[in-house]
């Protein structure tokens, strides 16, 4: 039998460093990536775009974002949650 599988999509977290588009956050996700000959840890990171529809995010957010259709040429991604508001 065929196993059925669920809509896994990628979810990431990172902070918002912009919030200027209308409906629109860009996400700084970093990830700690292992050198494959010197065993040594570095970080390595990458911007998001996210869609926020109801624009509630601010700069110096952490946030969690999930992996949606193309909603625009650099657009993929969508707001799950605010996990952490600035202080």
């Amino acid at each position: 039998m065929v196993e059925q599988r669920k809509n896994l999509k990628k979810v990431r977290s990172g902070v918002v460093v912009s919030d200027k588009v209308d409906k629109t956050i860009s996400v700084l996700v970093v990830r700690k990536v292992k050198h494959p000959t010197y065993k040594k840890y570095y970080n390595r990171s990458k911007k998001y775009l996210a869609h926020d529809p109801e624009n509630t995010c601010k700069e110096g957010d952490t946030v969690r974002i999930r992996e949606c259709r193309k909603l625009s040429k650099n657009k993929s991604w969508c707001l799950i949650e605010v996990v952490e508001r600035k202080k």
